[in-house]
């Protein structure tokens, strides 16, 4: 099992599938890595020789931020929108989407579960007059 900057490739796909299973790795970044390394994109990963294992993993790491400098990376430009009080960052805050989506009918990932309001179950409003009237008739 090949591994290529701390990640397990899968044996089984295709060299330039399985790069994509790196965190900032593309089918685009992919091609400029192949090409790079002088790795053919056909074979499967399970058949790759060392030698091509370390061509690979030194063009990445060379080229590229991945996985853990990357995340880093994300994390501290979402901070500074949120520091700067940017429009995106009031969004990202809020938990709202931030790329100008619309929330009024999706948005549900994002959002949450919808939460109802307005409406009552038959049931629920039956035990709410019933506790009213309780608390009326004490007095």
């Amino acid at each position: 099992m090949p591994r290529i900057v701390g990640i397990d490739l899968p044996v089984e796909k295709r060299t330039d599938i399985a790069l994509t299973h790196i965190y900032g790795i593309g089918r685009s970044n992919v091609v400029k890595v192949l090409d790079a390394a002088k790795v053919d994109a056909g074979k499967r990963a399970k058949d790759l020789t060392e030698d091509e294992v370390m061509r690979l993993q030194k063009v990445i790491e060379k080229n590229f931020k991945t996985e853990g400098d990357l995340h880093q990376e994300v994390e501290a430009n979402i901070k500074r929108l949120k520091e700067i009080g940017a429009y995106r960052g009031i969004r990202h805050i809020k938990k709202l989407p931030v790329r100008g989506q619309r929330t009024r009918s999706n948005a549900r990932t994002k959002r949450g579960k919808r939460v109802t309001i307005g409406a009552m179950k038959k049931d629920d409003r039956v035990k709410l007059t019933d506790t009213t009237a309780l608390k009326t008739e004490k007095k």
